[in-house]
């Protein structure tokens, strides 16, 4: 039996023109997580990535905490959804920028909203693949790693992804799918037990790496 390590990418730049970015926390946090892993002898017989460039960004801050390069393999159904697409296709704007703490709020509302509509099939935002395309390109590299690995595999997605794959085992409901993708933290493990015949889930959005007293500032969710 192997274990998947399904990690959610370092924090990135909300609000900013170009989310797709990790920012210096997001970097020191990917960086603290490969040292956690080395510390703990934590070794991986493969790395699979989405291919956005905070996935990549989180890889290489990884790589650098743990002393160790690899080659990962790139798997674009890992990939996160568009939110800005989601909310777009709702017709309504926040009326607050998300710098603040009402423009946040705002947008997490019409997100959840989105997403719900979404996953029900009422809406395909522009450039989005349907909710069940989206399912299948997550849970194909489920089927991809039971087929060629039996050891510890390292995951490094987003939180869309990651709460399908949890959703998708424990058969939760779209709105469950919803709260569990938008309580997830930045560089949290999800743990995935798996063999040839099933995948069992084992935990879900920890943070081992920044447990100590001195890291708590650390702990962040966009």
């Amino acid at each position: 039996m192997g274990t998947l390590y399904l990690v959610r990418h370092g924090q990135a730049s909300f609000g900013a023109d170009d989310y797709d970015q990790l920012s210096p926390l997001g970097l020191r946090q990917s960086e603290r997580l490969g040292e956690h892993f080395r510390e703990h002898g934590l070794a991986f017989e493969a790395v699979i990535t989405g291919t956005l460039r905070r996935h990549v960004q989180t890889w290489e801050g990884l790589s650098q905490g743990m002393g160790w390069a690899a080659e990962p393999l790139a798997w674009p159904g890992l990939n996160e959804y568009d939110s800005a697409a989601l909310i777009d296709a709702l017709h309504t704007r926040p009326t607050e920028p998300p710098t603040t703490a009402e423009g946040y709020r705002q947008h997490f509302r019409l997100l959840r909203d989105a997403l719900r509509q979404w996953m029900a099939g009422v809406m395909t935002p522009r450039g989005m693949p349907r909710y069940e395309d989206f399912v299948a390109g997550v849970t194909s590299v489920l089927d991809h790693v039971r087929a060629h690995h039996q050891g510890h595999v390292l995951i490094i997605t987003s939180g869309g992804p990651i709460s399908t794959v949890v959703g998708h085992l424990l058969g939760t409901s779209p709105e469950t799918t919803i709260e569990l993708n938008l309580r997830m933290r930045n560089t949290s493990v999800t743990e995935v037990a798996y063999n040839p015949k099933r995948h069992t889930l084992v935990s879900f959005n920890t943070l081992p790496h920044l447990a100590r007293a001195d890291l708590a500032g650390w702990v962040t969710h966009a």
